[in-house]
């Protein structure tokens, strides 16, 4: 079957599968073989971890297209359109390209059985491979050992954090998640790990396949002053590696780390010199993206997270206190039902002072009335709305000039975001997002 357009596609292949996740190889591979799929690049970097795999993706890309290299990257969820999975030299696919690759994977897969991420992940590889990239970042979509990514073996390996998420596919404890996360290491692979105190079966891992690990803080780490922060790392030798005066980023600086440490295990020509203006350039849309609104007179600050765990809300509940509003912090929040509602909401609570909550469009989300009941329980101020854009309407309205309003959680949530943003834009040509 084949199909003219790329929501056909999308919609046709969201049902060719009994089940959304179905982990394992074996039929992922028997296509790959089938369609001649080798190594998407010359060197494969593969990238796991709870939090911080999209940054890590990013900067490592730009750090590695400052070389004058041509670089894919694989990512995912995608934020609002589906193009954004596959980049290439920063260019998102085409929809012709993506069509394209669809059918050739149709074609070849016969009576096999794929789910969305895997013929996603097939068609990745496929316009990598095509591109003759020299260098492709992979982002694991779900675990490591068992997800399709894992398909290839990379040249290097990173783990950026260890947290509890997705606890039915990877168990509810640190240990069972590192043993699946270890699932990517190779034979004599260096390893990256961007979480400073790894459990023992992911060293274990790494010892049993006799692979280099740089763990943070203990043979890379950063030092962060007021006007900007140092880098000190390990090259394969052992041999100390040190970069100061980078420039502050609004996105975590941890996973910047992470990635100076592996360009740096990489062994490619990469002159410090070249690295700050690379980190600088990196952005990525929903992740710590702020925004300026200027509507009806009045002048807001809006960010953007998809911190949908607890880990990371962790994260975001201390960055929001290291850059306190000058008022209120007024949060939009949406949540799918298979997140830790209340780990996620302890950890805001007690840096944001008004609640607007909505459901999302798809059914696995949670109702505005468990959201709201929920945060009610905890003391809150909350209210309810029937979409993402009224929620945002409301605290818009409500707030003064010296509040910011979060919208964060799901991706849905901070795509919806997005999607009023734009519209806000559109309706008036004097306003400014930025």
């Amino acid at each position: 079957m084949t199909h003219s357009t790329l929501a056909g596609w999308l919609a046709y292949l969201e049902q060719l599968h009994p089940q959304a996740i179905d982990m394992g190889l074996e039929r992922v591979r028997v296509v790959a073989d089938r369609l001649g799929l080798q190594r998407p690049a010359r060197r494969v970097i593969t990238v796991t971890g709870t939090n911080g795999k999209g940054s890590t993706c990013a900067f490592l890309a730009a750090l590695l297209r400052a070389q004058g290299l041509r670089v894919g990257v694989y990512s995912s969820p995608h934020l609002r359109r589906y193009n954004e999975r596959i980049c290439i030299d920063g260019q998102e696919a085409s929809d012709a390209a993506l069509c394209q690759a669809f059918t050739q994977i149709e074609q070849a897969r016969g009576q096999t059985s794929l789910t969305y991420f895997e013929v996603g992940t097939l068609a990745a590889f496929s316009l990598f491979q095509a591109a003759d990239l020299d260098v492709a970042v992979l982002e694991v979509g779900l675990g490591g050992r068992l997800d399709a990514v894992n398909l290839i073996d990379p040249d290097l390996a990173i783990v950026t954090s260890i947290g509890l998420d997705h606890v039915e596919w990877l168990g509810d404890s640190r240990d069972s998640v590192a043993r699946e996360k270890a699932g990517i290491f190779r034979a004599g692979i260096p390893v990256v790990c961007g979480d400073p105190e790894p459990p023992l079966p992911l060293l274990e891992a790494a010892q049993a396949l006799h692979a280099p690990l740089r763990i943070r803080g203990r043979h890379y780490d950063l030092s962060v002053q007021a006007d900007g922060w140092q880098w000190q790392g390990q090259a394969l030798d052992g041999s100390a590696v040190v970069c100061a005066d980078l420039p502050l980023l609004n996105l975590p600086m941890e996973n910047a780390a992470c990635a100076l440490q592996a360009l740096v295990l990489l062994d490619i020509a990469a002159p410090p010199s070249s690295w700050a203006a690379a980190l600088r350039s990196t952005q990525i849309a929903g992740r710590f993206d702020r925004r300026v609104l200027r509507r009806e007179g009045k002048s807001l600050h809006l960010m953007f997270d998809v911190g949908h765990n607890p880990h990371a809300a962790r994260y975001l509940a201390r960055y929001l206190e290291q850059h306190p509003a000058k008022g209120r912090w007024r949060a939009v929040f949406g949540l799918l039902m298979d997140k830790d509602l209340h780990g996620v909401l302890s950890a805001l609570l007690p840096v944001i002072q008004s609640w607007a909550v909505a459901p999302l469009d798809t059914p696995r989300s949670h109702s505005a009335a468990t959201l709201a009941s929920a945060l009610d329980a905890k003391g809150a101020r909350v209210s309810r709305y029937a979409s993402i854009a009224q929620a945002l309407d409301a605290q818009w309205a409500q707030a003064d000039q010296d509040d910011e309003i979060l919208v964060f959680g799901s991706f849905y949530c901070v795509a919806d975001g997005l999607n009023w943003l734009d519209q806000q834009v559109l309706e008036k040509t004097d306003d400014v997002a930025g």
